[in-house]
């Protein structure tokens, strides 16, 4: 049986939310699991829900969309979102994609667009917008790794980020915790939750990763980290 697809709407226009969610329920492959009127309400229940997809809106009350969008990828990374929006300028999409974006969406297509948008971004790859977007600046094909490398940096912890670099710098447990005044047991637990995380299972997989991310190449303190693979 074909997996059911719980959407959370974000949109702060009564009419469209709407409308929106009347849509979205007579998909078959898809279901409504909420609807937020603005980004604070968005993030809560995004958290609480878990949805697999959130459409949202980029001007919203409150809370922007970019921000709302910034704040869920770092806490719930898996949570796939498409900026549904009327800005169509390269700043906007930036701006989304460093918040962590899945997919971006201008609200004058129609709705099968969006539904093609949905679908490939629960694929996993981004969609038409952002691909035009790469292809633009130079780098249609390693638009898709970089938004996979954001998102794969935004679901690590401020300390993992920092072991990372420090690992990647070719430092021993015992010099990471010399650094972080922390004990080699917890870099060990540190280290082993970014194996986890990152997919490898040893100290070299977890160098491969950091290059591949940059690490090297960010600040010390990078906040979420995102702004660097735009």
């Amino acid at each position: 049986m074909e997996k059911i697809h719980r959407v959370l709407i974000a949109e702060d226009q009564p009419l469209l939310r709407g409308g929106l969610c009347s849509m979205v329920r007579a998909l078959p492959q898809y279901s409504v699991a909420g609807e937020a009127r603005d980004g604070v309400e968005a993030c809560s229940l995004a958290l609480s829900l878990l949805p697999d997809l959130i459409l949202m809106d980029l001007s919203m009350p409150s809370r922007s969309g970019v921000e709302a969008i910034a704040q869920i990828k770092g806490k719930a990374p898996q949570i796939r979102i498409i900026a549904l929006t009327i800005h169509a300028s390269d700043m906007h999409v930036r701006e989304a994609l460093a918040a962590g974006v899945d997919g971006y969406v201008l609200k004058d297509t129609s709705f099968d667009e969006l539904v093609e948008a949905m679908r490939v971004v629960m694929l996993g790859l981004p969609n038409a917008t952002l691909d035009e977007y790469g292809a633009r600046h130079g780098e249609p094909r390693g638009l898709a790794s970089n938004v996979q490398h954001a998102q794969t940096w935004s679901a690590l912890t401020s300390r993992e980020r920092t072991v990372l670099r420090l690992v990647a710098e070719g430092c021993t447990n015992r010099e990471v915790g010399e650094q972080l005044r922390l004990s080699p047991k917890t870099i060990e637990k540190h280290r082993a939750s970014l194996m986890r995380k990152l997919g490898v299972s040893n100290a070299t997989g977890l160098v491969r990763v950091a290059f591949e991310l940059g690490v090297l190449a960010l600040p010390e303190e990078a906040g979420n980290g995102l702004n660097y693979f735009i």
